[in-house]
């Protein structure tokens, strides 16, 4: 990531009770003439200001690298793994890594001794399909003492995808190749037959999860039926009947996911592209981000 401000420093809500306190001192020691309320005017003051250099020093030397972020579905959270590395010859207290313009919460790390690095994931809410810009990552302190917070904007040139939140009809459509009917017959492409688990995918109904598995402390695993790998299905968009766009991907991307879940081949059709027909992790991504940058 590259550095695109010097650090700025900025008053809080500490500074100005500070400020309230050193008035009330002055006012005290001049009404009354007693010398040890100036001197400690005097000493409060000295530590105020003497703080104002650690409080922008602390940010020095600090180097922030946004690592690569998974795809998501809008509405589900998007993590941003970045690790912050000191590269000066001191320890650097209390920084905290923010994203502006996000509904994530902040992530602190209290010490990054020199020479090592810290490791922290901002969260946020993957608001809209389509490919976003990360934009700027903020580090930011308020120490030593919190009357003054340091914020310095790095530029991260991740982006990351966004795929259409996958809701609408669970049942797939048992047509193959495209369809020119309104609507597509729907089928429960399941069978009655229990074959086995497999790891969960991302964004599949949670109907499907071996919940028992789970209560054993095993990662989430999805049941198979037998008939899960009866033909082959065509997921076309000119044949869906809704009348917004959005939600006509919607449902594409939950038939995706669907017949990935039940392990049946499918292909996609877009106005701008065509998929053929196939299986796997690069064929569930690549259909999902077709949907997901389309326009």
């Amino acid at each position: 990531m590259k550095e695109r401000k010097l650090p700025r420093l900025y008053p809080t809500s500490g500074l100005f009770g500070l400020l309230f306190v050193l008035s009330a001192i002055w006012y005290g020691a001049a009404s009354e003439g007693n010398a040890a309320a100036y001197l400690l005017l005097f000493a409060l003051t000295a530590v105020f200001l003497i703080s104002i250099p650690h409080t922008f020093l602390n940010l020095v030397g600090l180097k922030a690298t946004s690592e690569s972020i998974k795809p998501a579905f809008a509405g589900d959270e998007v993590s941003l793994p970045v690790e912050i590395v000191n590269e000066s010859g001191a320890t650097r207290h209390g920084v905290v890594l923010s994203l502006p313009d996000s509904d994530g919460e902040p992530e602190r790390v209290d010490n990054i001794p020199p020479g090592k690095a810290a490791r922290l994931t901002l969260r946020f809410t993957a608001r809209k399909r389509g490919e976003h810009r990360i934009g700027d990552i903020r580090l930011g302190s308020v120490y030593p003492l919190g009357f003054l917070r340091v914020l310095r904007s790095v530029t991260a040139p991740q982006r990351h995808i966004v795929y259409p939140r996958p809701v609408g009809d669970l049942t797939l459509p048992s047509h193959r190749g495209r369809s020119t009917q309104n609507r597509p017959h729907p089928e429960s492409g399941e069978g009655d037959d229990f074959a086995g688990v497999r790891a969960y995918l991302l964004g599949e109904s949670q109907r499907h999860i071996d919940w028992k598995a789970v209560a054993r402390g095993q990662p989430l695993m999805t049941k198979q039926f037998s008939a899960e790998g009866s033909g082959w299905l065509y997921f076309d968009y000119t044949a869906l009947r809704f009348p917004d766009v959005e939600d006509r991907l919607s449902q594409l991307s939950l038939w995706i996911v669907e017949a990935e879940r039940a392990r049946r081949p499918y292909g996609l059709h877009l106005p701008s592209c065509e998929i053929p027909p196939s299986l796997g992790q690069a064929h569930f991504h690549r259909c999902l981000r077709a949907l997901a940058l389309f326009k």
